[in-house]
């Protein structure tokens, strides 16, 4: 079994919004199992984008993959798993298909950040480029959107 990874205290708060994400993967294989209208799945997987994995991406790609560099291809795969996600997210035609990719796609993308690309940011970054990033990313406690709570 792998060992918890040491996240850096700058970090944590990215590392928290990953955790969100991963329980909306959750939620959108709880609705399949459930048999929910795919547009039900949708309207949320909408507002979660829309409210949290957003900001979360813009965070990242000004704060934290700067830390590497654009030109490092860690950063290049996150990026381009951004736009990916991004297309699948707000893509209209194919509802299902887009949700289904989403949620094994999202958590291919968040395991790949917590084990892989953020170790090596916490290697190489400096004390004060984390400070910067501290300085310009403010937590919000996560707040759920209980509308419809579809997976229950």
């Amino acid at each position: 079994m792998n060992s918890p990874i040491k996240r850096h205290q700058s970090l944590q708060p990215l590392s928290r919004e990953h955790h969100h994400s991963l329980l909306l993967c959750w939620k959108i294989r709880a609705g399949f199992i459930k048999e929910v209208d795919v547009n039900r799945i949708k309207r949320y997987a909408d507002w979660f984008f829309n409210t949290h994995i957003e900001p979360h991406f813009e965070a990242e790609e000004k704060f934290i993959f700067p830390i590497l560099g654009m030109d490092d291809d860690l950063v290049k795969k996150a990026t381009a798993q951004h736009r990916r996600l991004f297309r699948l997210f707000t893509n209209t035609d194919e509802i299902e298909k887009s949700l289904s990719l989403i949620e094994e796609e999202l958590e291919q993308h968040i395991r790949f950040e917590e084990r892989v690309l953020f170790n090596k940011i916490q290697q190489i970054a400096s004390a004060g480029q984390l400070e910067v990033f501290n300085n310009h990313h403010t937590e919000h406690k996560f707040r759920e959107n209980t509308e419809d709570e579809f997976w229950k």
